[in-house]
């Protein structure tokens, strides 16, 4: 089949693997900038990047221009683009598949029925309702295929929903069970908040544990946003399959810093960063 993507590939890899199996680490993208994205995109060791139309500044084109450039710019060290858009709605799933991105993900779900309804806007008929028209796909799936292998392949673009609100907490259950879905993405942020609790207390850290036992009880990918690789190490601990290590304009704010701080003597001060070390 055509279609198999670089993240898809490592979620999915056989079981029988002689070498032991690592959790899947990307980055986040948030700025609209070829440059910028051309070079997160040649990171070793990340098989996906998240291009945030949701709290990024990116637009339509932005999606379309930065999934080519995630495709191609890997090189050797093949990357897939997803889009995470802002709110559950079927123009958006359209328009994000349609740019090539191996994989759509959905802010702040709530329910099964939902989730079952953002499955559909990612099938053709008649598992679904996506409109066909692949005109840039080719750009992001290496190379051109009939139009059959396509509508056929194209079930293997990744669904990930995020876990983020109570409500998707109280129906983790019947969430988990959807079929079409890959991904349940913990938005551990927007959870401390909804569900109320401390990031990081006791109450914040078993509803995160809870979805990744669930996930892996109906056969879902675990996955979960981290603020830098020690975070992220203990996440790979916990037995996390799809894991994010760092976002590109948190990295400038701490990279440019820190290096002024070892100039001036005090490197031992705090780290500097964007507005999510908040919940450090």
């Amino acid at each position: 089949m055509p279609m198999l993507t670089p993240l898809r590939n490592i979620l999915y890899a056989a079981a029988s693997s002689s070498k032991a199996k690592k959790p899947a680490f990307g980055i986040w993208n948030t700025i609209a900038s070829v440059p910028v994205v051309t070079t997160m995109a040649r990171t070793p060791g990340i098989s996906w990047i998240v291009i945030d139309a949701e709290h990024g500044q990116l637009n339509d084109t932005h999606i379309f221009t930065h999934s080519a450039l995630i495709s191609a710019a890997g090189g050797g060290n093949a990357v897939s683009p997803l889009v995470r858009i802002p709110v559950a709605e079927a123009w958006w799933v359209k328009r994000v598949l349609d740019s090539g991105a191996h994989g759509v993900m959905v802010p702040l779900v709530q329910n099964a029925a939902q989730v079952r309804e953002v499955v559909s806007w990612t099938r053709y008929p008649p598992k679904g309702i996506r409109g066909f028209g692949p005109m840039y796909t080719h750009h992001t799936f290496g190379g051109t295929c009939t139009a059959e292998e396509y509508k056929n392949g194209a079930d293997n673009v990744l669904v990930i929903v995020q876990i983020e609100n109570k409500e998707s907490v109280d129906n983790l259950e019947e969430i988990a069970q959807v079929d079409g879905l890959d991904v349940l993405f913990i938005g551990p942020f927007d959870l401390s908040l909804s569900l109320g609790v401390p990031f990081g207390g006791e109450a914040h850290q078993s509803a995160i544990a809870r979805v990744l036992e669930v996930s892996h009880k109906y056969g879902k990918k675990a996955a979960i946003y981290c603020v830098d690789g020690a975070q992220a190490e203990i996440r790979a601990k916990e037995g996390f399959d799809m894991i994010s290590v760092a976002t590109d304009v948190d990295m400038i704010a701490k990279g440019f810093a820190n290096q002024v701080a070892i100039a001036s003597g005090d490197a031992g001060g705090n780290p500097v960063g964007s507005g999510y070390n908040a919940g450090n």
